[in-house]
């Protein structure tokens, strides 16, 4: 068996869609395949590989350990998938019986890209379980699950949470402008967690600002112009900015930029999505920043 799941940028609404609003994403031609095959022994012999090829965490977990969700060991990534497979057997115990699996993961972009190599682990295992990738998520490592609609959609989407409940709505967005749209890495991971819990700190009530975001996804979908691109996404890390209370990434790193540096996901990591009339590329790298690609080249 061979599974596939899609990685994810944020492209607006970080941190208030776990607030209820209207945000939108885009799925990347970068992603995640799972594959299974069955061996005799009852547990999984488990390896995943990293873009390059290298083999970045190999294992064997026995049922028992799955069973029992026995985390008890040092090792962070052991105990997080033992976690993950644990509440998957909990929602279908169909699947860890009598036989054993071999199982490899291999990733299509660097890890630490912060693309979704959790989220896209997380849908593959759902598909391998035939089980609710939302819920998994839910009961495994939490979030709003924007990433996980992005790992099972090909095309652009606007998520939503409502009681509980992920509404996921593919939406056209193919602006005449993408060429002038780039994808800028940032040397450095961010820790979505680590985000998330900084900004239930400097929590408020944000409920005109949740109504703005939603209109504002909406307002996106019929940008027909590079300029009020900007310019729209401008006021939008401002206003963000106020919030988390947190200088905006083109103020911190990139203040002489001529055009838009906007943060993607949690703020201060990860990839960062630039706007400008001129090709920027020379500029990012003389700064050091080498990872860039066109939207055409990231984007499905």
């Amino acid at each position: 068996m061979e599974f596939y799941s899609n990685g994810k940028l944020f492209i607006l609404g970080e941190y208030y869609v776990l607030e209820g609003a209207k945000v939108f994403a885009l799925p990347t031609k970068f992603g995640q395949y799972l594959r299974v095959f069955p061996m005799k022994k009852t547990a999984i012999d488990w390896k995943s590989y990293d873009a390059d090829g290298s083999v970045w965490y190999n294992d064997e977990i026995s049922f028992e350990d799955v069973l029992t969700k026995n985390n008890r060991s040092d090792d962070k990534v052991r105990n997080t998938l033992i976690n993950i497979l644990h509440e998957a057997h909990l929602m279908n115990p169909k699947i860890l019986t009598s036989v054993g699996f071999i199982v490899e993961t291999e990733l299509t972009f660097p890890r630490n890209w912060g693309l979704g190599s959790s989220s896209t682990l997380i849908n593959n295992i759902a598909q391998w379980f035939q089980i609710d990738a939302f819920e998994l998520l839910q009961k495994s490592f939490g979030g709003s699950g924007y990433d996980i609609a992005c790992a099972q959609n090909n095309v652009p989407i606007t998520y939503q949470v409502r009681q509980g409940k992920p509404l996921v709505e593919q939406v056209p967005f193919c602006p005449a402008f993408a060429h002038h749209i780039y994808f800028v890495y940032l040397n450095q991971k961010r820790d979505s967690k680590e985000a998330i819990a900084n900004f239930r700190k400097k929590q408020q009530d944000l409920t005109c600002e949740i109504a703005e975001v939603s209109q504002m996804t909406d307002e996106l979908l019929q940008i027909q112009n590079l300029d009020t691109f900007i310019t729209f996404f401008k006021r939008y890390e401002q206003n963000l900015s106020k919030v988390l209370e947190t200088p905006t990434i083109q103020q911190q790193l990139f203040p002489d930029f001529s055009g838009l540096v906007k943060s993607l996901g949690g703020w201060g990591g990860d990839f960062v999505m630039v706007a400008s009339e001129d090709n920027p590329v020379d500029y990012f790298r003389n700064k050091g920043f080498e990872v860039i690609f066109s939207y055409q080249d990231m984007i499905l």
